[in-house]
């Protein structure tokens, strides 16, 4: 009797190699969908650096026009850098591919933002009293050709003299608005974006 009661005692091996499967088969899942999200956060964390980069440089770039003054617009129509930096020039009509203007303070200079090819790849490419332009954005960002400036109010108001002014038209403050579209190419996977900011010249256009 005592030998039949030890005979239904434990698992058998059978048993025991369901038990082990089923086992490794959650962990295998578990580790699959620990994994998926660790791959899902770092590309989140990846997109975010790269959004915050082109953030900065719109900020960057908004701050030094803000406190520059003769805005040159470069389009179609005016397609090269101005020799003197006291020309002006306004395209309103979004056509404009880089921007010409005077700094101020410690950084005091022409500098120029230009929608073009520098540095081996399409971007914002920078550039201060003639030297070599500098690519702003990262090697995952790709600009489109949608991209632009729009300048308007440029050319300072001009008095005849009675003390008219002349082109009545011509009576705001000067205005820069910025547009950036292109995409995101993080490891294959392409993420579009649109930014766009505006901005007054703070110096007074009197």
């Amino acid at each position: 009797m005592q030998n039949k009661n030890n005979k239904k005692n434990g698992y058998t091996i059978i048993e025991t190699m369901i038990s082990v499967s089923i086992f490794l088969v959650v962990v295998m899942a578990g580790m699959g969908a620990l994994l998926n999200a660790n791959l899902l956060h770092s590309k989140s964390q990846n997109m975010r650096s790269i959004m915050d980069n082109l953030s900065f440089i719109m900020e960057d770039m908004s701050r030094n026009l803000r406190t520059g003054y003769n805005y040159y617009c470069i389009n179609s129509s005016h397609p090269n850098i101005p020799t003197n930096s006291n020309d002006t020039n306004s395209c309103s009509n979004g056509d404009g591919k880089g921007i010409s203007f005077k700094a101020t303070g410690s950084s005091a200079g022409q500098w120029v933002y230009n929608l073009s090819f520098c540095d081996g790849k399409e971007g914002i490419c920078k550039s201060v009293d003639g030297g070599n332009p500098v690519q702003l954005v990262p090697d995952e960002v790709v600009i489109d050709s949608s991209s632009s400036f729009t300048v308007v109010g440029a050319e300072p108001p001009e008095y005849d003299l009675y003390g008219t002014l002349s082109d009545p038209t011509n009576e705001r403050q000067p205005f820069v608005t910025i547009r950036l579209v292109g995409f995101i190419d993080l490891k294959g996977i392409k993420t579009p974006f649109s930014l766009q900011t505006s901005v007054s010249q703070r110096k007074l256009d009197i």
